[in-house]
């Protein structure tokens, strides 16, 4: 299942940095919870609709940003909590707020992307990522969605890959606490049984999807 939050304008300017707020104002909906410190078994995306004013972001429209997740109670609790208190930061609200469930797309789906698709390893000294060009990336996606899977007791082959036809695929770099991370702007082909695509949808794919990295549209 997917909530849709319907933002109010902002009356501040919002820092390029803004995710660590969207995921704040989550966690505070959600109230105690544990979800901090284990598998991202959720997907956030970033905000949409945003213009650029010099040294920050300005959403004179209201923006929209999306929370995914096959655990609908979860859903259910952040939905709870947004009625206890709507406001987010720099002058913006919840609005309205819309639900959708899982579609079907089938066996073998082509994804847009809400954001970078992060893929990101330890290494020696610092970590390592890897990007839509790189010979790994695909194994490493479809490891983590299988091990996402294996979490959530959801049965089933899967396979995903970055879509190597697509012609402006970029890397784009976002801060997260202090954290430099870089990730692809890059369709992704989901290919498997039907509820492992659909599955894909509501967790994302690659790294860090509970901060916003890799949320599906």
């Amino acid at each position: 299942m997917r909530i849709y939050l319907h933002l109010t304008p902002n009356i501040q300017p919002v820092p390029f940095n803004y995710q660590q707020s969207l995921v704040g104002a989550f966690h505070r909906w959600l109230g105690e919870n544990e979800l901090h410190d284990g598998l991202s078994l959720y997907s956030l995306s970033w905000l949409t609709h945003g213009t650029l004013r010099g040294k920050h972001l300005d959403f004179p429209n209201g923006s929209t940003f999306c929370v995914s997740a096959p655990d609908d109670e979860l859903l259910s609790a952040m939905v709870r909590g947004i009625f206890k208190g709507h406001q987010i930061r720099w002058g913006m609200e919840v609005r309205e707020v819309t639900i959708q469930r899982t579609p079907d797309f089938g066996t073998n789906h082509r994804f847009l992307v809400n954001s970078p698709v992060l893929i990101k390893r330890p290494g020696e000294k610092h970590s390592k990522f890897y990007f839509h060009d790189d010979a790994e990336s695909n194994a490493l996606l479809t490891e983590t969605l299988k091990i996402k899977m294996d979490r959530m007791g959801v049965r089933g082959e899967v396979k995903v890959r970055f879509d190597d036809t697509y012609t402006k695929p970029r890397i784009k770099m976002a801060t997260y606490k202090g954290i430099h991370n870089k990730g692809s702007i890059c369709p992704v082909w989901v290919e498997g049984d039907q509820r492992a695509v659909q599955f894909a949808w509501e967790v994302g794919v690659g790294s860090s999807t509970g901060i916003g990295f890799g949320c599906l549209k």
